[in-house]
């Protein structure tokens, strides 16, 4: 269904309109199909506040948009049509979904908006970006009500053990991957894979590779649909890199290959070590050059730098290796069709549009400004000193994308004023608490 068929057809009633915030929520409005013609035409007013959110609603602040100079005004939504699908669950006529990002000053910091730039910028420069993403999760037989009141601890994962790959967990749990299968449908998701992961009920789902917004799109649907259908089960999910000490990390990963505008493969190059191209090699130098920097968007939130602690499965540093889990950009593929570059920096608390966005923009620069990547690790990254590193600290994160031209050039100042603004008032927030593990080190004896 497109969206002229909804609103012909006299059936319809209701549309929802959708926008994914800074954290990767999706926030609306359903709307009648009366409104929603005015608002194909004119867009749809939305407090660009929005994007100061926290998860839960905790108000950020962003220059300008909700501190003193603010005044809370409405920004308009223009709605993409290209992004119409069908909600899983809604009756016919009340089941479409539109996607939308803002437009004017406030697409400056809008992240759909920023990853329709950064590809607009790629094209110009002849390349289109074909990529796909998997998405890390964790599954609780516990409502929200009933993991609140344990206060977040002794909580029941939805298998006992840790069960990578296990077939034996994943048809006791057909019901679940099933109803992720079915929802996938009317949203359009491409759901190319599911399995068990490296903890006990710790799951992936992956979708298949595509160009433009349209993969970023579906992993944000298929996150918040995740989300949508654990509740419905009576169910919780978690996305947290790191929800307990015991718990190993949780990712997005990101697959990127690059193409000319005749649908050439650029990283492929016959004759050479891997078939890797002398163009892949200055885009894997681009993420290694420029990555580090532009950390804070791969890892957001307070969590995201619990992630690498010592022990998880998380990338040593900004080291490269081809078909080696041990670096942060795994070379994947054996021809022209197949060979790409897998990006595990993102969490999984990470914002996908944001995350294809400093990736595609890291990766090009280095192909323009042919930035050769430093030596192969070969072996386990994990017994060898990165040449590269990334922010270790939130601090330390906000201060590298703050001091960063080239986010400011690519991301735009704007986004870098905003995104680093709401992550201080996060950061400082928590430095005022007082964790429990410090309470049960501290308090008798300390």
């Amino acid at each position: 269904m497109t969206l002229d068929d909804f609103l012909a057809d006299p059936a319809s009633r209701f549309a929802t309109v959708g926008m994914a915030d800074t954290n990767g929520l999706l926030r609306g409005q359903m709307v009648s199909v009366g409104s929603l013609k005015g608002i194909a035409k004119n867009g749809m007013g939305m407090a660009p506040a929005q994007l100061a959110l926290d998860p839960t609603d905790a108000m950020l602040t962003i220059p300008g948009v909700n501190d003193d100079s603010g005044d809370f005004h409405d920004d308009p939504l223009v709605l993409d049509p290209a992004s119409v699908r069908k909600l899983p669950w809604s009756k016919p006529g009340h089941d479409l979904l539109v996607l939308s990002n803002y437009t004017g000053a406030s697409a400056e910091i809008c992240p759909r908006a920023i990853l329709k730039k950064v590809l607009a910028r790629a094209e110009q420069a002849g390349f289109v970006p074909k990529y796909g993403m998997e998405l890390e999760y964790t599954l609780f037989d516990e409502t929200p009500e009933s993991a609140r009141a344990k206060g977040y601890r002794n909580l029941k994962p939805a298998t006992m053990h840790a069960s990578h790959d296990l077939i034996l967990y994943q048809v006791v749990q057909t019901e679940w991957y099933e109803a992720i299968s079915a929802i996938c449908e009317p949203l359009k998701i491409d759901l190319a894979k599911m399995h068990e992961e490296i903890g006990a009920g710790f799951m992936e789902a992956c979708i298949g590779a595509g160009t433009g917004v349209e993969p970023a799109d579906q992993i944000v649907l298929l996150k918040n649909f995740i989300r949508a259908l654990a509740l419905r089960q009576g169910k919780s999910v978690t996305f947290m890199p790191r929800w307990n000490e015991n718990a190993d990390s949780q990712s997005i990963h990101l697959h990127i290959s690059l193409k000319d505008k005749a649908g050439k493969s650029l990283f492929w190059e016959d004759g050479q070590k891997n078939g890797v191209s002398q163009t892949f090699r200055w885009f894997l130098g681009g993420l290694q050059k420029y990555i580090g920097d532009m950390t804070l968007v791969f890892q957001p939130t307070v969590n995201s730098y619990r992630r690498f602690a010592p022990g998880t499965f998380a990338p040593p540093g900004l080291t490269w290796g081809y078909e080696n889990r041990t670096t942060c950009f795994r070379l994947v593929g054996h021809d022209a069709g197949s060979l790409r570059v897998e990006n595990r920096l993102p969490g999984a608390d990470s914002n996908p549009y944001l995350t294809a966005a400093a990736t595609i923009a890291a990766g090009v620069a280095g192909i323009i400004g042919k930035v050769e990547p430093d030596p192969e690790v070969i072996g386990s990254g994990y017994a060898q000193e990165p040449s590269r590193d990334f922010a270790r600290s939130m601090p330390e994160a906000i201060e590298r994308l703050a001091g960063s031209d080239f986010a400011k050039d690519w991301l735009g100042p704007r986004f870098v004023e905003a995104f680093t603004s709401t992550r201080r008032c996060q950061y400082d927030e928590f430095r005022r608490r007082v964790p429990d593990v410090e309470l049960e080190r501290f308090f008798d004896l300390g």
